[in-house]
């Protein structure tokens, strides 16, 4: 039994294939079309999962797709007739594309699949899920979970902002919702416009931005623009916001609020943005307590799986995981959109063909998320020979010390192995490395290698054995979906003068053994890393850690600022010379930066929009 499932045409489109409950392939379409981001029809994705599954679409018993264009649809026309005659430009703009290309969307699917298959037959094979439900799903059915509470949250799916589901063995159960335009995902994301960010790739941004200020506008925010109930259950003041009838996040009414217009990209951050970015976490972070907290009470479930872009805001997972209410949780590592063609691919096979779940044995069914594409060791050759790369082939021995020794010597290492990861995190398959040691390697790290605001954190990637001896953490935490303070005795002393520091002062201040990894609150977005799920990034740390005595480095995604992550051999080469990574180590392939042609480096800095 195969199923393919799809998400499309909003952001972050992807493809994923189940091939009798096991998840055999995902990709997201931005990797192979090098477009962040990229929503359109996953066309290059499709055929990938299709490739390595083996067989084309005719193999295919059923396709998912993951919301229901009907509803949305339903949705805009009563969103325009809540607030008309306003709104009546970002209506006019909307409503031929709906007309034209997204209310019709089975057909348009249907013509879309017929070019890998004459024969297909949409009455027939094309299925398709409620948004949340395929978050869900997506949360539930993969996690080492026989039965769990499940709480999705996001921008909007159809009319669902925020839901709730029971999951027990093959059978979930959708039990209550917020719906659209009440959004902790649209009032992030409003923020997230307002200090000059970009909506739905900046968010990460504040969530980094706001350890360095104070929450100064929490009053403002929960007395003005958000009610939150007791059960997390909310409402937002709508006067206050223009994404219903705008072509913008707010209104002057919230610019008036906060004491100035929108901050412009690339303006220099301030304090105020700072506290902004604090503020709205720490709401942020009070609501989705107050829902967990109702929820444990109300179902008695002891474990929590969670799922929707707000998913993806890790120090708000840590918060939930430290109150305790529950007794472990799980987070999709493609949380996003992306996540929801493995959703709708999984109900398909859970739900309408009530198939059971695979045996958990206490793991999960991502497989460490690498579900992407891999590259033999010939074919890495031959395509960086083609490239005009110079290298060293090794021995996987070989390769381990000499990666191992370039990161002890202070260097900035590409990591290209293996199958690519799916979702937004690297996590050891497609990686630029460093050692966490170093109070420098941050701040090199994002300004000559990503290219990007040096206020941002890098994770840690530590051996899962030795979690416990650096990080006050007590669960695994294999996606780096979760934040967690440095050991008490890993951290230094800071001087008088030090705690005086405000806003972006406190970055150069060294605060633990690993300052590379530890952000100005101690805390850190920490991965660990496992001998089951990548024995061969283990055995680089493992090497590392003999080398230094440290099990933990710095592990950030391989591209540059507003590029997707490297998906082939000559995406990481390209990247490699656009930038001043010192080595980088493509499968067995060694190959350092001098040795490189001067004539093929890249100008990098500006070949992607800024994200």
């Amino acid at each position: 039994m195969r199923i393919l499932g799809v998400s499309a045409f909003y952001h972050d489109s992807a493809a994923v294939l189940i091939d009798d409950g096991r998840i055999a392939a995902a990709a997201q379409e931005e990797r192979f079309s090098r477009q962040k981001h990229d929503a359109s029809f996953p066309e290059k994705a499709i055929a990938y999962c299709l490739e390595q599954a083996g067989g084309g679409l005719g193999k295919v018993d059923y396709v998912a797709f993951y919301d229901k264009p009907f509803l949305k649809f339903e949705r805009l026309l009563e969103t325009y007739l809540a607030f008309a005659p306003k709104g009546f430009q970002s209506f006019r703009m909307a409503i031929p594309l709906w007309l034209k290309e997204k209310l019709f969307q089975k057909n348009l699917l249907g013509r879309e699949f017929r070019k890998f298959d004459d024969g297909f037959d949409g009455r027939e094979k094309l299925l398709f899920a409620e948004h949340h439900q395929s978050h869900a799903a997506s949360a539930f059915f993969p996690s080492p979970f026989e039965d769990a509470a499940v709480l999705t949250m996001d921008g909007v799916g159809e009319w669902a902002t925020t839901s709730v589901a029971l999951g027990s063995g093959n059978r979930l159960e959708m039990i209550k919702e917020i719906h659209f335009p009440h959004s902790l995902g649209l009032l992030y994301s409003a923020f997230t416009y307002y200090t000059g960010f970009r909506v739905n790739s900046g968010e990460y941004k504040l969530m980094g931005l706001a350890p360095y200020g104070e929450p100064r506008y929490a009053g403002l925010i929960t007395d003005n623009l958000i009610d939150v109930k007791s059960d997390g259950s909310f409402r937002l003041d709508q006067s206050y916001f223009d994404y219903c009838s705008g072509l913008t996040m707010t209104k002057p009414r919230f610019h008036d609020l906060f004491g100035a217009p929108p901050r412009r990209p690339e303006e220099l951050l301030t304090q105020r943005h700072m506290d902004l970015a604090a503020s709205i976490q720490a709401v942020t972070e009070d609501v989705v307590l107050k829902i967990t907290r109702w929820l444990a009470d109300e179902t008695g479930a002891s474990n929590l799986c969670l799922a929707g872009g707000v998913a993806l805001n890790c120090v708000a997972n840590g918060k939930v995981l430290g109150d305790g209410r529950f007794a472990d949780i799980w987070i999709q590592p493609a949380a996003g959109d992306a996540g929801g063609a493995l959703g709708a691919a999984l109900l398909v096979y859970h739900r309408f063909m009530d198939r059971s779940r695979r045996p958990l044995d206490g793991q999960d069914a991502m497989r460490g998320s690498f579900l992407g594409p891999e590259f033999t060791q010939s074919q890495i050759e031959e395509r960086l020979l083609r490239a005009e790369a110079k290298f060293t082939s090794m021995s996987d021995g070989e390769t381990i010390a000499a990666a191992a020794a370039a990161l002890a010597d202070g260097k900035a290492v590409g990591w290209f192995q293996g199958r690519m990861e799916f979702g937004p995190r690297a996590l050891g398959g497609r990686s630029i490395l460093g050692d966490a040691r170093s109070p420098a390697m941050q701040k090199i790290l994002n300004l000559k290698v990503k290219y990007r605001e040096s206020f941002r954190p890098f994770a840690p990637s530590v051996l899962a054995e030795d979690l416990a001896d650096w990080f006050e953490l007590d669960r695994q935490s294999p996606y780096m979906l979760v934040v967690a303070d440095v050991a008490k005795k890993r951290r230094r002393q800071m001087s008088d003068e030090e705690k005086t520091l405000f806003g972006i002062d406190k970055l150069n201040v060294v605060r633990s053994e690993i300052p590379a990894v530890t952000h100005v609150d101690y805390s850190a977005r920490i991965q660990t890393v496992h001998t089951s799920t990548n024995p061969r990034y283990h055995a680089l740390i493992k090497r590392f850690k003999d080398l230094t005595g440290c099990p933990v480095i710095v592990n950030t995604s391989f591209n540059v600022r507003g590029e997707p992550i490297v998906c082939t051999p000559e995406d990481a080469f390209y990247c490699f010379m656009g930038t001043e990574i010192d080595v980088l180590v493509a499968g067995n392939c060694y190959l350092d930066k001098e040795d490189q042609d001067t004539s093929l480096k890249r100008d990098y800095k500006d070949a992607f929009e800024l994200d």
